[in-house]
């Protein structure tokens, strides 16, 4: 089917979208301000001009078919870009409003990108940045739907090879990280066999960080502790270590910025991460996306000296 011909509208795309997002007609109508024959008609012209059933018809609404699935996400991609077209326009005719939307994993969500958020702000105090935390399965789907501008965090080189445009800022060690006081700290604790008696904060399974430790741990011949906490929220995460005798894997940059906290002194030197951003690699920057990105790579290079300097551990 040739979709360049002519026949498919703005209006389609933004009908099929909702319909996808609210599930009926009806609610997608109201969602665009139609009338819900307007949507009907539209939503019929669609079916036609692609020759396949788009949505199944059920006693509680509509949920796409596969067609409908493949259409829609491209469908939103094209809606997202046409919205960026919008912030583009209007961040080249003042050159300091629009919205910038920035996905962050708990390698960006520290010290790199509040840094960089800040130093900005400082330079555009009337450009919008919407920060969205999450995993990589959560954030990636949303990049590629236009959803999002860039994630800041963990450079993952292996998903989507040419797809996505990946910037490396620095390498940073993880260390295992208790409180100040802990028990461990008054005794020789220098392997990680010293520390699965103690309960542990892991981050989730589908996390690449988990990855790595899970491969640690099966390296030394020690399943992972029973007693464990699975979590990703950096504030949950610190609320725990500082009241409880927990231990967990955290960015050195985290431990140097907190004094309540202490990193044992176990190598792992296979546990480490890239941080950096990764985009779309087919999306047009707009001067929102490249302000940010300046701030970013300035700021990494006060974190990348930070870094080259020395670390000492109990």
């Amino acid at each position: 089917m040739d979709l360049l011909d002519g026949r498919l509208k703005f209006r389609h795309l933004t009908l099929l979208a909702a319909i996808a997002e609210h599930g009926t007609v009806v609610r997608a109508a109201e969602s665009l301000h139609l009338t819900q024959p307007a949507a009907t008609r539209t939503l019929r012209e669609l079916e036609k001009l692609a020759d396949v059933e788009l949505f199944h018809r059920e006693p509680r609404g509509m949920r796409p078919t596969v067609y409908g699935e493949a259409l829609v996400g491209h469908a939103r991609a094209v809606i997202a870009e046409v919205r960026r077209a919008g912030d583009h326009l209007t961040g080249l005719r003042d050159g300091q409003t629009g919205t910038v939307t920035v996905g962050t994993l708990l390698a960006g969500a520290n010290l790199l990108l509040p840094r960089a958020v800040a130093r900005l702000k400082a330079e555009r105090p009337h450009l919008t940045v919407v920060v969205r935390e999450g995993t990589f399965d959560v954030l990636h789907p949303a990049l590629l739907a236009g959803d999002l501008d860039v994630i800041v965090g963990r450079v993952d080189p292996t998903s989507e090879p040419g797809r996505l445009r990946r910037r490396a800022l620095y390498r940073e060690p993880i260390r295992l990280a208790v409180r100040d006081g802990h028990p461990l700290l008054r005794g020789p604790a220098n392997a990680l066999a010293d520390t699965v008696g103690h309960p542990w904060i892991l981050p989730l399974e589908q996390t690449a960080l988990r990855r790595e430790l899970a491969a640690v741990f099966e390296s030394q011949g020690l399943e992972l502790p029973p007693n464990r906490v699975e979590c990703t929220s950096i504030l949950t995460l610190r609320t725990l270590l500082v009241s409880t005798d927990m231990v967990a894997a955290l960015p050195e940059l985290v431990l140097r910025e907190d004094d309540r906290l202490v990193a044992l002194p176990v190598e792992l030197p296979s546990v480490g991460r890239t941080v950096g951003t990764t985009e779309a690699d087919s999306r047009i920057r707009t001067p929102g996306l490249l302000a940010l990105l300046a701030a970013l790579d300035h700021e990494a290079g006060v974190l990348r000296a930070a870094l080259s300097g020395s670390w000492s551990t109990p």
